[in-house]
């Protein structure tokens, strides 16, 4: 997690996958077997999961100077169930081929 982009990248997957267990497996839990301690401690792992990904996000932004649109992608995956791992497929993805393009031709 030495670069902004790995950070984001680890962040993105794990909040991801937080999640989907908030989603798929702790609300049903909840819901359908009357366990709330479920959603309590996954959704506030999730909670500090989601705004280390949103710092990690404005960070990537400053760092490799994206455009609004970017970030308003990264924002809009951070709240879209399996958002993170589209974003990261694509947008992250791609700024990490951009930069070892550079480097190749430096």
């Amino acid at each position: 997690m030495n670069t902004p982009l790995k950070r984001l990248h680890i962040i993105g997957i794990t909040e991801g996958i937080s999640a989907l267990l908030l989603f798929f497996v702790a609300m049903p839990l909840k819901y359908m077997l009357d366990m709330p301690l479920a959603v309590k401690y996954t959704g506030w792992a999730h909670g500090v999961l989601f705004m280390l990904y949103i710092g990690a996000l404005l960070q990537a932004a400053l760092v490799y100077r994206w455009s609004l649109v970017k970030i308003v992608l990264g924002f809009i995956a951070s709240v879209v169930p399996f958002g993170t791992f589209i974003f990261d497929a694509k947008v992250v993805k791609e700024q990490e081929t951009k930069l070892i393009r550079e480097e190749v031709l430096a």
